[in-house]
């Protein structure tokens, strides 16, 4: 069962991978809110009915197990949004190359997520203690959230990567001209569009601290893991053009995150009193905290 969900998996991730770069976006373009919208419908279409093959092959709890765990990552990655907003922000980026970074981003991110998960559950799994001290985490992470102002004036000359790269990297002055490498005089060189994809590409390392550990509170299913946190990741590109203009309005969204984070922390500690809370549950009041975070952002707008 699970075989046949994996290579249903692979087809679809790994063929819109090709297309997306290799058909519908080869030249650099700036993505319209149309077709944002329409991409971010498609993919989150697609996760549900991913989610029901799931039901009909695994089951309702494992099912309930891939919804929590996929619109947890999503919240998570509007906070990952934001900061590369800022990037592309600070760094005065051409829309048109926006794809481009987020493609490769995207990429980056499965990769390491992989890595990530796996590393996990084989830990996960010889140590199952392992799960209450990301419980202790993620209950640091949500109260550390909860008062944590986000900062919009950051000046990323002084980052550690971008001092660390421009030390040992050869970069080059001119326009980059939609490529990570150019040849100049002989020589390569990087440009600055390397420099912020692997600025993008640390930001979700880090993101991924957070979100890995809240997914395995909700599941412990390498499967459901790794499935639910690629098709988040998938459909994040097509977010971030539908709601980069109004993305600062979900300012309540952080208060929802962290409850969130402190929720599902508490439910992996609460294993240690043998008091389970089913995956309905999980998934009611993850939903619930969703909603109410965008409902509050919309009646009490953030004041300028």
């Amino acid at each position: 069962m699970q075989t046949e969900l994996s290579i249903i998996f692979g087809v679809i991730i790994v063929g819109f991978l090709i297309a997306d770069l290799g058909y519908f976006n080869r030249k650099a373009h700036k993505i319209s809110f149309r077709s944002a919208l329409v991409q971010s419908l498609f993919w989150i279409i697609l996760s549900l009915g991913f989610a029901y093959l799931v039901f009909l092959q695994m089951g309702k709890e494992v099912a309930t197990q891939f919804l929590s765990a996929y619109i947890t990552e999503k919240m998570l990655s509007v906070d990952n949004l934001f900061v590369i907003l800022l990037i592309f922000n600070f760094f005065k980026l051409e829309e048109k190359y926006h794809h481009r970074i987020l493609f490769w981003g995207i990429l980056g991110a499965i990769v390491f997520r992989g890595i990530f998960i796996g590393a996990g559950s084989l830990i996960v799994s010889e140590f199952h203690w392992i799960l209450y001290i990301f419980g202790i985490i993620l209950i640091y992470t949500g109260f550390k959230l909860l008062g944590e102002k986000k900062e919009e004036h950051v000046n990323y000359h002084d980052n550690k990567i971008m001092k660390f790269m421009r030390r040992y990297l050869p970069f080059t002055t001119n326009h980059h001209g939609g490529h990570f490498v150019v040849q100049e005089n002989g020589k390569w060189h990087f440009t600055l569009l390397f420099a912020i994809i692997i600025l993008v590409e640390t930001t979700d390392i880090i993101f991924a601290v957070d979100s890995i550990p809240a997914v395995f509170a909700i599941s412990q299913n390498p499967f459901i893991i790794f499935t639910s946190n690629i098709f988040a990741i998938m459909g994040l590109r097509a977010l971030f053009f539908l709601i980069e203009n109004v993305l600062h309005k979900f300012h309540h969204l952080q208060k929802g995150l962290s409850f969130i984070l402190i929720f599902i922390g508490a439910k992996m500690l609460a294993g240690i009193f043998y008091i389970q809370i089913s995956s309905i549950t999980s998934f009611t009041i993850i939903m619930s905290a969703l909603t109410l975070s965008l409902v509050l952002s919309v009646l009490f707008p953030k004041k300028i």
